[in-house]
This record gives C-alpha cells, structure tokens and sequence, in this order.
C-alpha cells in the first residue's frame, strides 16, 4: 500500500526517468519551483489543453478563444486591485528560519501553550514549551510560537519596459541625500514604479480588456465566452509538492458573460460541466468533489464559489475554481480606462425605465483551472503498481500509467521482434501510416520484447503492435493492450483501426 510520501516519490522519480517533468536548469543547482516538461511531459500537457480547448471552444458556437501578452499596461492590475492587494502576510519563524504565508499557518488559541522542537527538523529531540501569541498561529514547520511580526509580501514579478534604469537613477539622485531608511525605501519604490510592467498572475484580465473587441468582431450575443490558455506567475511565498505550487504555471481560463439575474443559473451549468470533463478522463471518479466556498472565503467582488478538489496524497485541495464574479471587473476596467465595457441588447425592456432596448455590464462566471495541476492529478491517478511473478516465477512489479487514450503521450508503439528479416522494415512502416493519421506513433526495436512492454506501460502508450516473421507473409501483428496485457492478432488496417477508434 503506498503512503502519500511513497505515491509522490514514485511519481517524481517516473516523471524524471522517463521524460515527463525536469528540475529547471538542473545543471547548475536547479531553481526551485521551476520546471521543464519533457518529451513526453510536454506531450501530456498539449494533450490536456487540446481537450479542454476542444471541449470549451470547438464544442460551442458561443465561445471565443484568445491568446493574449503576458505584459500589459500597469493601469490593468491598477483596476483589477492587483497592485493594491495582491500581496499575501509574510512571516519568518525565529525558531527554525523558516518563512511562512500567516494565513496558511496552523491556527491556536492565542496565549495558549504549545510544545516545539528547538531549532527545527534537525534536532528533533530537543523539545520546548512557548506561548501562542496574540496573532494565533505558530510555524508550519516546527510549531514554534516565537515569530517575526508580519510584512505584506508582493505577489507579483516586476520588470521594466524600455530604456530605463531605475535604480542607477536612484542612485544619481539620492546617493548622496542624508534620508532615513523609511524615506529612502519610499523613495525607491517610487523610482521602481517608473516604466514598471508585471508579469501577468492570471491570465484573466486580459480577457475582460479585449471585452468590447470581441464582442465587436465575432458579433458575439449574451451568453457568451472568451477562452484562453497561457501562463501566469506568483512570486509564491511557499512552493510545495512538485508542480502543484510554482511560481510559473499555466492556466485554461474561461470568462462567460451572461445576462444579470442569470449568474446563479450559469454558474451551476459550468460547475457541473467542469467536473463531468475532469471526471471523463479518469479512472477513479471519486477522487474528485466539489465543495462551495463559505462566505467568508469569498473574493469582495464574488457573490458564489465552487471548487473541483482531487484527492491528492495530502488530502483534497483545489483542481479547479468557478467563481461567479458579478459585473466588477468590466467595471472596474471601464472607470479607470473610460472605455464602455457594456452590452445592449434591443430586444429586451431595461427594468430600470421600462423602455425597450437594454444596455448593462454583463456578470460573469469564471472556470479557472490549472493546466500543470490537472497534469499531476492525471499522472497520480493513472499510476498503478500490479504484483505479479516473471517466467522464472520470481515476484515481480508492474508499473503501469493508465492514462486516457487521448491524453497519452505515446498513443502507439510498434516493436518488430527482432532486429532482422524484414521485420525492422514491416514494423517501420505500420508506424508511418499511424504517424499520417496525426497519431503519435514510437518505432522501438531495442531490449527483449517483455522489457519494452514494461517501458510502455510506464509511460502510458495503450496499445503495442509487435511484428513478428508470420507478419512478414500474412500482414498481421499482435495487438497489446496496455491495462489488461490482453494480446490478439490482428490484421495490421484492423490493429490501425481499433488506435483510431480509440482516440476518436
């Protein structure tokens, strides 16, 4: 039975053996909370958001897709609340030096008593007695109570556009001022303000800026959407179990505009479709629930919030949101660039006058999810362990990813038994006309033929066609069925046609 620290050991060591996820820049020490995805990792991203692009966009005759810059003018995250808010409570543990976000730390009754271990992790058998203080929380780590008083801790990646310097300009200016620190950081801060852009840390607000372009390019009518995948960035203070948390991911974002007084029914719509799609392309269903957000939980400008959570080996946590945001984000864009982010639509009356012809700034329903999250809920949920015994009867481990047919990144792999009488040749050759079918297709001739049906069944490929002599004179081949190993033989258009099938 795995432990969750077993389950995710294994599916790092696979995702780097194999080719699916690398330490960034690995070479010279890594970067923490970045990574490279793989051959076959960037294969099962691309497959994901295919899907779900698919789903949302092609599915649809009333959603748009966009693909919008990273960079954006600052006066969007100045309307958005970005640059005002988007900050998160830093704190530094005295005790052991770690740095925690306090909203995230574990909550006790203030001047209650709490034991800790003295210095952290590395000397575990030296325990102490302290006293929560008035905040509530102790360290995440070590539980420790003795704690930095909290700083806001900006969430967003800052960079400059243009020729400017900000801080040679700085210097040139202030270099030699006698100012406090407080003056001096003030002082700076304003200088860095200069020419400053962000990487952007949703891919959202794009979307409602290009509101008005859409809306007048695609003759879009309410209800409509505008869908985009890209990446976004969190200078996050913690970053945690592989590529669940990182300060580079990507998102598959949808914002639905619909009609005021509708939000409640279109944010059920969406909350059960985004769950069915998660769902249709697993294997265990049940390791997936929605759960509402509490009031107090919700963002200021949100009347109504889901999350799809996984059941990942530290317990359940957030998939997907579908958050109902009301009309404050075309509003806000509106006020602060005084551009009229509204609808008009002639054939309704306007509540307000009784008239006919009615124009309102449209709600929204947001279904935000994560790209690189749902990789690892798919790669979690598709690793299997099957006990067995080899042909010498010793035990034996079956290591097997079950993934979807069309989310793997190998859809079919051709193996000629040996490396002779043609077989090379044949084997070559069924793995071109797969290829010409947009089938990602793996020609594989070296190892025993039991070692390369392991190596397949660890990356996932669900079917394996092997060429022997008899497929040489008859034209057919064995078809290898990843989960159940069951083998038939078939004709070589037959084996073709089951792939096709498959992935249809």
């Amino acid at each position: 039975m795995n432990t969750a620290n077993d389950l995710m050991g294994k599916i790092i060591s696979l995702a780097k053996r194999r080719g699916f996820v690398f330490q960034s820049s690995e070479i010279y020490g890594g970067l923490k909370s970045a990574y490279d995805y793989g051959p076959l990792g960037a294969e099962l991203k691309r497959n994901i958001s295919q899907e779900w692009w698919k789903s949302i966009v092609y599915e649809r005759s009333n959603v748009f897709g966009i693909d919008a810059s990273i960079l954006m003018h600052s006066n969007v995250w100045k309307a958005s609340g970005h640059l005002a808010n988007f900050s998160d409570p830093l704190v530094d543990c005295l005790n052991c030096k770690e740095r925690f976000r306090a909203d995230k730390a574990p909550k006790h009754q203030a001047g209650s008593e709490i034991t800790y271990i003295e210095h952290g992790k590395n000397n575990a058998k030296v325990h102490k007695t302290g006293t929560v203080g008035p905040q509530g929380y102790v360290c995440p780590t070590c539980s420790s109570p003795l704690l930095s008083p909290e700083r806001d801790f900006r969430g967003m990646f800052k960079t400059t556009m243009g020729p400017i310097d900000p801080l040679g300009d700085f210097v040139e200016r202030y270099g030699d001022t006698p100012l406090s620190k407080k003056e001096l950081k003030e002082k700076l801060y304003e200088m860095a303000d200069r020419g400053a852009v962000y990487l952007r840390p949703e891919t959202a607000q794009a979307m409602f800026v290009q509101f008005q372009n859409i809306l007048q390019t695609t003759s879009a009518k309410i209800p409509f959407g505008i869908a985009q995948i890209g990446k976004s960035f969190r200078n996050e203070i913690i970053v945690e179990h592989f590529i669940f948390r990182s300060c580079e991911f990507e998102q598959m974002e949808l914002e639905f505009f619909c009609e005021p007084g509708s939000q409640k029914e279109w944010l059920d719509y969406w909350t059960q479709e985004r769950l069915k799609w998660h769902q249709s392309f697993a294997n265990n269903k049940d390791s997936y629930r929605l759960r509402q957000h509490d009031k107090d939980e919700l963002a200021h400008y949100s009347d109504s919030c889901f999350d799809i959570e996984y059941k990942y080996p530290w317990g359940f946590d957030e998939l997907e949101g579908i958050a109902s945001r009301t009309d404050y984000d075309l509003k806000k864009h509106s006020e602060f660039s005084g551009a009229k982010l509204s609808y008009f639509d002639q054939n309704k009356i306007d509540p307000a006058t009784n008239k006919q012809g009615w124009r309102y700034t449209p709600y929204v329903i947001e279904p935000s999810a994560g790209l690189t999250r749902t990789l690892l809920c798919y790669l979690l949920d598709a690793y299997h362990e099957e006990q067995g015994v080899d042909q010498h009867g010793n035990d034996k481990t079956r290591t097997v990813l079950r993934l979807h047919p069309k989310l793997a990144p190998v859809k079919a792999a051709v193996l000629p038994l040996v490396k002779k009488d043609g077989q090379p040749e044949a084997a070559e050759k069924i793995a071109q006309e797969l290829r010409k079918r947009g089938i990602l297709t793996n020609f594989d001739d070296g190892q025993s033929i039991g070692k390369r049906y392991a190596k397949h069944d660890e990356i996932g490929t669900p079917f394996c066609l092997t060429v022997d002599q008899q497929s040489i004179s008859d034209e057919k081949v064995t078809l290898r069925d990843r989960d159940s190993t069951q083998q038939v033989r078939v004709s070589t258009s037959e084996a073709i046609a089951k792939i096709c099938e498959a992935l249809a």
